[in-house]
């Protein structure tokens, strides 16, 4: 059963989400709030698995209260729910540790594969999402969304990224599974999970959501 906290300015969106996950056999709400400071609140008596996170709120917004979860509560996941994408607003979140990014026209079952797939620590992005992701990349390689940066690539514990963990690691960043990392690469998906746990073990992360934080936060994007 996955545990969640609901963060919404708006109290007839909260309802709305509310009443939609209650229907899931898997998902239980164990709060309903208004804005961050609520959501920090509510984390020591609701004991939450993940938060469905507003980006704007008032008191305290999406932005800061999971940047607040991330560095406090790090074994609780937060998916940002919002009607932004633009570039600014889904970096702001991805630096700040969310590990999945829907909008508000998503619908039920969408809402609900984001929650459990970001409660299994699994990055996730709708498509409206995606195609910024992808967008922001292509427009930042000259050599079009194949080619990786490689001089942008950190050492860490003394090993560089290779040209090809590079790559599978800019289309991990894109929301793109093994298999359509396999079929973007021309490989196969085993050769695109021994690429997955060398970049991991290079960059000192655990799973693909701390990849895509890593991947933003140093700005690898660019």
């Amino acid at each position: 059963m996955i545990r969640v906290i609901v963060a919404d300015d708006q109290q007839i969106i909260r309802e709305g989400l509310v009443a939609v996950l209650d229907l899931m056999d898997d998902i239980e709400v164990v709060g309903s709030v208004c804005n961050g400071e609520e959501v920090l609140a509510m984390i020591a008596e609701a004991a939450p698995d993940a938060v469905l996170m507003d980006l704007r709120m008032p008191v305290l917004d999406g932005i800061e209260c999971t940047k607040r979860i991330t560095a406090e509560h790090p074994g609780i996941t937060v998916l940002v729910l919002t009607t932004y994408v633009d570039d600014e607003s889904i970096a702001a979140a991805l630096h700040a540790g969310a590990k999945g990014y829907v909008t508000k026209d998503a619908g039920r079952d969408q809402i609900a594969a984001a929650l459990r797939a970001t409660a299994a620590g699994q990055a996730t992005f709708d498509t409206a999402v995606s195609e910024r992701l992808v967008a922001a990349f292509a427009a930042g390689c000259a050599d079009g969304p194949a080619q990786p940066h490689e001089q942008n690539w950190p050492r860490a514990g003394g090993a560089e990224l290779t040209a090809r963990e590079a790559q599978a690691l800019e289309l991990i960043a894109q929301g793109m599974s093994n298999a359509e990392i396999a079929t973007a690469m021309l490989i196969g998906e085993a050769t695109v999970k021994t690429h997955t746990t060398n970049l991991f073990g290079k960059l000192g992360v655990r799973n693909r959501s701390e990849a895509v934080r890593y991947y933003y936060r140093h700005g690898l994007a660019d």
